[in-house]
């Protein structure tokens, strides 16, 4: 029998997506304006709340810095934010007017949000900014382990944006968090659009909702240092990368692979920059806190810190360790480190040339097959281009700590939370999610040519010149196209 809190949770969804329903027809029209004066307000409000929102979903969450946290949290009141400015989503958005084609923005009308352990207050944030900007209600399911701080959060841009406009039931969410209100919100007739961003657990659930499902995953993207690499550059973009928010970051790092050639020197600047080589009976040890004999995760492992792993997996580290090293020499299906870690813990791999390395990162790719970034160190613009030629990826990132190129800090990719996956089937887009994928594009065409270019196709040739077996029909339907357009009042 289905339990009481389901039941709840059901009847809850079925409110909430009626409301919301109502809530976007009003919101479909507001001019863009309107839509980004809301938008403003509820940043302006929540960026005040950025550091103490980030510590209740430390404590909440139980995993990552808060510090990091906190810098999420205002990557997106600021740089999200100011991505969108000017930008226009809905109503006229140009075109070709001199050859009588542009386009309207439509917005999609009600969207369902579900965000991640890893990111949830920043990724809720973020939602609901791109959400208002493009003219779309949406409906949170509360990610079960940050329930409290992404109320809280939610709760303070619904009541400054209602402050300035924004209609009753715009934003909302569940209160009772269960799955069979989560698939009951996404089974609604009224949900127009799915977003999920790294819920792998309930991917199968949306897909199977049967609407347009935009999936924002992690998996287990590997980084390449070419021999032609700034090596100590690259190593300190990788540490960076890797010990964000312990290891949490989408688009971070999750094995390296090195050109054999610079070998020895990568690894002592690995060592100098706080990385720790383990032995291969620590590495076992490791992945059994990491993982259940039976693959599934340790939840209360991710996010923790490399000092906090390796005194779990019971052996001692140097007290400025940063990154756990993981020797591999083979990607086997059986193997923990070839897959998504979440934690600040690297596979090593080292391959005699770039054309070997290749096939490892492809090998990598598609051992989990929802990988979505590749980062390669080089400073071969040929070897760089094969990368990008030859990989099953959303996004290749070149020089950077994959971390902050993949959600567009130092790179100029779109600033995002969610970055779509690279493998097809994971989503309609691996885009860097923008309000511009929340909304349909109203293509607007002029007539520019008369119906008298109908009957240049309705006669067509026989090769060689000679009559078909049809052409006495054709002859009959253009005459009678061209008597009837002589019929036709003359333009003046």
């Amino acid at each position: 029998m289905i339990g009481d809190k389901d039941l709840i949770s059901i009847q809850q969804a079925r409110i909430l997506a009626e409301n919301a329903i109502e809530a976007g027809k009003k919101l479909a029209a507001l001019p863009q304006e309107n839509l980004d004066s809301i938008v403003e307000a509820m940043a302006d409000a929540v960026e005040t709340h950025a550091q103490s929102l980030a510590v209740m979903c430390h404590e909440e969450s139980d995993c990552g810095r808060w510090q990091d946290k906190m810098a999420k949290n205002l990557f997106v009141c600021r740089r999200v934010r100011q991505s969108l400015r000017g930008m226009r989503c809905v109503g006229y958005l140009g075109g070709q007017e001199q050859e009588g084609v542009y386009d309207v923005g439509v917005p999609l009308g009600v969207i369902v949000a579900l965000c991640p352990v890893t990111s949830p207050v920043s990724t809720a944030i973020y939602n609901v900014l791109l959400a208002i900007k493009s003219g779309n209600a949406i409906i949170f399911s509360l990610q079960p382990r940050a329930v409290d701080s992404m109320r809280h959060a939610l709760d303070i841009m619904i009541a400054a944006g209602q402050a300035h406009g924004l209609p009753e039931g715009a934003i909302s969410y569940l209160d009772i968090v269960a799955k069979s209100g989560t698939e009951e919100l996404m089974r609604h007739p009224g949900v127009a659009l799915v977003m999920v961003t790294g819920v792998l657990g309930m991917f199968e659930a949306a897909r199977a909702s049967g609407k347009p499902l935009i999936y924002g995953g992690t998996g287990n993207g590997p980084v390449f240092i070419e021999r032609s690499a700034d090596i100590p550059a690259a190593v300190e973009h990788i540490i960076a990368s890797k010990t964000f928010d312990n290891g949490l970051a989408p688009s971070a790092e999750q094995c390296v692979i090195v050109d054999g050639c610079v070998e020895r020197q990568t690894r002592r600047a690995f060592q100098d920059k706080g990385a720790y080589f383990m032995s291969e009976a620590e590495a076992q040890a490791l992945s059994r806190v990491l993982f259940h004999e039976d693959g599934r995760r340790h939840r209360n492992m991710v996010g923790q810190s490399a000092e906090a792993l390796a005194t779990k997996a019971g052996f001692s580290i140097p007290a400025d360790t940063k990154v756990l090293m993981a020797e591999r020499k083979y990607v086997t299906g059986e193997d923990p480190y070839v897959r998504e870690l979440l934690s600040p813990v690297l596979g090593y791999y080292v391959e005699p040339d770039w054309m070997h390395a290749c096939e490892k990162c492809v090998e990598l790719l598609l051992q989990e097959r929802h990988a979505q970034t590749l980062a390669i160190h080089s400073r071969d613009e040929e070897v760089i281009r094969q990368f990008a030629l030859k990989k099953p990826v959303a996004r290749l990132l070149v020089n950077t700590g994959a971390a902050f190129g993949g959600m567009g800090l130092t790179t100029n990719l779109t600033p995002a939370m969610t970055q779509g996956s690279g493998i097809a089937g994971y989503g309609i887009t691996s885009d860097n999610i923008s309000p511009m994928n929340l909304i349909y594009r109203r293509k607007i065409g002029y007539g520019v040519r008369d119906l008298a270019q109908l009957a240049d196709f309705t006669a067509p040739s026989a090769p060689g010149g000679g009559a078909t077996g049809n052409e006495q029909n054709f002859d009959l339907l253009r005459r009678v196209l061209r008597e009837a357009l002589g019929a036709l009042p003359q333009a003046r």
